[in-house]
């Protein structure tokens, strides 16, 4: 009997299935691989695409990829969501900076042979750990793109299949992942990474939203204070009617709960777990919860760089920015949400001619220089210019 047939299967199964959601999009040719995370991946040890390589190897998940091929010709935006997560190569992968930030700190215990990356130096537990955060981030990513839908919509069908797909992915990814998470029977580290779905949640309940409950800008307040969004080692309380509504804080309050927390706890975690102090581990926090904003913040830059009236969120720094130096544009963007006609290059072209763009670009500057300050209380190590470089590709 043949013991490596069923690998070889499931590896043809996926393969193919996987190849008709990427050869259904051509790739452009700004998707080019970031030079700074092809050498990040080799100081890991291995390319970091290949973290859900077991995950892909599921039959469940190969399933699923093959039932994409039925939302070929829909605009559901489950199809755009496969391709940016399989042929972006330009955004760093977050379970590679959870890596090289495990590197960069060491081992600060003492660890079995078989616990340890000889060649890497980065537990086993560690991997274990940025497997869960890109699984985590995937699967909401793949929530949000459930569609709210009316039920006399001719694509109704359609469009509820792929809803389905998107539910049920972003379930099983969830759950294998917090399954993954108490595999390492660390308690501390299960805590507060489980904190993560909370704040993750928390992002999806900040007013007001769309029909498609999609977020949508809180009016401007009057008066812009300079407001700090605290983390999770301050003891300051937040007043939410002193954040939305203003422009750096309601967009920092946002993609904190959306996403930059996860980075910042497994930075975090993955630091506990190599027995590093507290006030170490604070700066694995803030360099992951820094670099995730700006990140982001750079992500928005990029909208604007085309004139193309493709959809956008509407809570990106440059408009929110935007609305903050033009008050009475906010009502410009809420009656057309009501209309349900965004009209995308419209809003760009009015962003373009304020101070947003430039704002955006001074606040990327911010939460780099922060990432940067945070990264020199680690030792000066291959993995710490890594992350450095990563920073700076990014401007």
């Amino acid at each position: 009997m043949n013991t490596f047939a069923p690998l070889r299967t499931a590896l043809r199964n996926s393969k193919r299935n996987l190849g008709i959601i990427s050869n259904s999009y051509n790739q452009s040719k700004d998707q080019a691989t970031n030079p700074a995370i092809n050498e990040a991946e080799k100081i890991v040890g291995y390319p970091t695409s290949f973290l859900s390589l077991r995950w892909l190897l599921n039959d469940e998940v190969a399933n699923i990829a093959l039932h994409l091929r039925k939302l070929i010709g829909t605009n559901h935006p489950l199809l755009s969501t496969a391709r940016d997560l399989l042929i972006n190569k330009q955004s760093p992968n977050w379970g590679l900076i959870v890596l090289l930030i495990s590197k960069a700190g060491g081992v600060k215990k003492e660890v079995s042979h078989v616990d340890c990356d000889i060649t890497a130096g980065i537990l086993h537990s560690q991997r274990v750990l940025a497997e869960i955060t890109e699984m985590i981030r995937t699967s909401n990513i793949i929530h949000k793109s459930i569609l709210q839908m009316d039920l006399n919509d001719p694509d109704y069908k359609d469009l509820n299949f792929g809803n389905k797909l998107s539910l049920l992915t972003g379930d099983y990814l969830l759950s294998t992942s917090f399954g993954e998470l108490a595999g390492l029977k660390n308690h501390d580290v299960n805590e507060f990474i489980s904190t993560c779905l909370r704040d993750l949640s928390e992002a999806q309940f900040i007013e007001p939203r769309d029909k498609q409950n999609k977020p949508l800008p809180a009016p401007p307040l009057k008066e812009q204070k300079d407001v700090k969004i605290p983390n999770q080692f301050d003891n300051e309380i937040l007043q939410i009617s002193e954040v939305l509504g203003n422009a750096k804080a309601e967009w920092t309050l946002r993609h904190l709960l959306d996403g930059a927390s996860l980075l910042a706890k497994c930075c975090q975690g993955t630091l506990m777990l190599a027995g590093h102090s507290k006030s170490f581990q604070k700066q694995g926090y803030l360099f992951g919860r820094n670099m995730a904003l700006a990140w982001q913040a750079c992500r928005d830059q990029k909208i604007f760089e085309t004139s193309k009236n493709e959809s956008f969120s509407l809570v990106c720094a440059p408009l929110l920015f935007h609305i903050q130096f033009d008050p009475s544009y906010y009502e410009k963007i809420m009656e057309c949400t009501k209309n349900g006609n965004v009209d995308y290059s419209g809003i760009k072209e009015a962003v373009r001619s304020g101070p947003g763009l430039e704002k955006t670009a001074e606040l990327q500057e911010e939460l780099s220089s922060n990432a940067q300050e945070a990264l020199i209380e680690f030792p000066d190590t291959e993995a710490r210019s890594a992350l450095a470089n990563i920073i700076h590709s990014l401007q």
